[in-house]
This record gives structure tokens, C-alpha cells and sequence, in this order.
């Protein structure tokens, strides 16, 4: 067995966000040598269950054969009340999307990665789930909003009072949050009432950030909700009046105000 090469391999999945759990089943299975092998891998955010399926195989020059490579992983998302999902991700060079990562895409927030374009030079770039279009294998497409798009996660956050940005270290915390794609917690600071518990999300695609409630209800929802009512109401009061206005009844006693003058 190539040693080197399991060490390599293990720590690539602990990268991936796998962690160490799968080290022995790792080893065992390329001490076998079979041409490919699957591992299988489960875990939990929340109430969604996520189910991991990651894929090796053998090199296919002779002088090379024990050596084995981490191609890629399919996920498997559990969500109640919503159908079952699944996606595969490859790993690639210096830039592979993790298994949280994974989970956040596939929730249909965005992510923040560091990769290689074709000509081998490093960019980064927020990436996104296309819902809309799936290849030939079944796989979501992915949006890419790079530098040039003109998005600002900084000035974005900076557009509400949150008590996280008064300070570099919790500022950090929080932008390297977003970043994976994470519901962020923060506070919003709400001048003359309590402060706010929040969950902030990055959206690169209207360069902005979206707030929710404890319940992850988006913020201003409500309130609008509420305004659309109202007008409503408002409005069924007003054609009430006229209605009433407009009778029969109505015309008679002004009518009768009429002649009284």
C-alpha cells in the first residue's frame, strides 16, 4: 500500500469536510485494490439530513497503480416538507467546495471560493445554484459572480446597524461566515428598542444581504405583509361608504336635507 498516498487521500477528505471518520474504511478499502470504490457518509444540520456518497478510483498507468484519486462526492438532501434533492461535486485543484459548503448551495444560498480558471491563474468568485438548468448527468448549474460583477460584501453589511460591525474581530467572524454560505448570526441595533437577534445571508446576485428573524422569516416580509392588508381593509371601507353613499336611502335623505333648507 502506498502510504503516502492514504495520507494524502485522508487528508483530502478531512479538507472536504468529512472529517477523520472514514480513515480506517479509507485504508481498507485500498488495501483491496479494486479499480473504484464508494464510501458512504451521513450527517445532520438542523432537521435536514444530508447523505454523502464519495467516489475514488485507481490510476489507469500501470507504474502508477497503487495510487488511488478523490474524484468527487454525490450529496443527498433530506428536507421536511420539501422533496429530496441530490448533486454531485468534484474535487478539484485548491478550490473544491466542501460538504457544509455543499449543503448551502443546495439550500440555495451563496458561496465564496478561491479558483483556478484555465489558464491556471487564481481568482475568486461567489457561486450560486442554478435551480433552472441541469446538465446531462442531472447536476444543478452554478452562477459565478466574480470581481468584476461589483459585488461588495462589506458595503452591503454596512447598510444596517448591526452591533457585529462595531468590532474587527466579530466583523471578521461574520464575513468569513457568510463567505461558506451560512446564515450568519448577528444583532441589529434598533435605536430607542430592544436589539434584534438576526440571521444575515449574502446575495451577490442583487449585491446585497438579506436579514431574517429567529424563525429565518426574511425581515420587512411581515411588514409588508401587514401594509397589503391594510390597504385592503382600507380600501373595503372606502367602497363601503360610497356604496352607502349611493343607496336609495341615502339619496332620499338628501333629498329631504335639501328641501329642509
Amino acid at each position: 500500500m502506498n502510504e503516502e498516498n492514504l495520507s494524502f487521500l485522508q487528508e483530502q477528505v478531512m479538507y472536504a469536510g468529512f472529517g477523520d471518520t472514514l480513515d480506517n474504511a479509507l485504508k481498507e478499502k485500498i488495501a483491496q485494490q479494486p479499480e473504484t470504490f464508494t464510501l458512504e457518509y451521513q450527517t445532520e444540520y438542523g432537521k435536514d439530513k444530508v447523505k454523502a456518497e464519495l467516489h475514488f478510483s485507481q490510476s489507469n498507468k500501470e507504474e502508477y497503480s497503487d495510487m488511488y484519486f478523490f474524484n468527487s462526492y454525490k450529496v443527498k438532501l433530506e428536507r421536511e416538507g420539501q422533496p429530496d434533492m441530490e448533486q454531485q461535486f468534484y474535487i478539484n485543484k485548491g478550490g473544491s467546495i466542501t460538504l457544509k459548503e455543499a449543503y448551502n448551495l443546495m439550500c440555495g444560498r451563496s458561496v465564496h471560493k478561491n479558483l483556478w480558471n484555465k489558464n491556471g491563474e487564481l481568482y475568486n468568485t461567489w457561486l450560486q445554484m442554478d435551480f433552472k438548468q441541469t446538465n446531462d448527468k442531472g447536476n444543478y448549474g452554478l452562477k459565478y459572480f466574480n470581481e468584476n460583477y461589483g459585488y461588495d460584501l462589506d458595503a452591503a453589511l454596512q447598510k444596517y446597524p448591526l452591533k457585529e460591525l462595531e468590532n474587527e474581530t466579530y466583523k471578521g467572524n461574520l464575513v468569513e461566515s457568510l463567505k461558506k454560505g451560512n446564515p450568519a448570526s448577528a444583532t441589529l441595533v434598533k435605536e430607542g428598542m430592544e436589539d434584534q437577534k438576526v440571521y444575515v445571508v449574502a446575495n451577490p446576485k442583487f449585491k446585497s444581504v438579506t436579514l431574517y428573524d429567529s424563525n429565518m422569516q426574511r425581515l420587512g416580509r411581515r411588514r409588508r405583509e401587514k401594509q397589503n392588508t391594510e390597504q385592503k381593509q382600507s380600501k373595503k371601507e372606502s367602497q363601503s361608504q360610497n356604496g352607502e353613499e349611493n343607496s336609495p336611502s341615502a339619496k332620499k335623505k338628501t333629498r329631504r336635507k335639501a328641501r329642509a333648507v
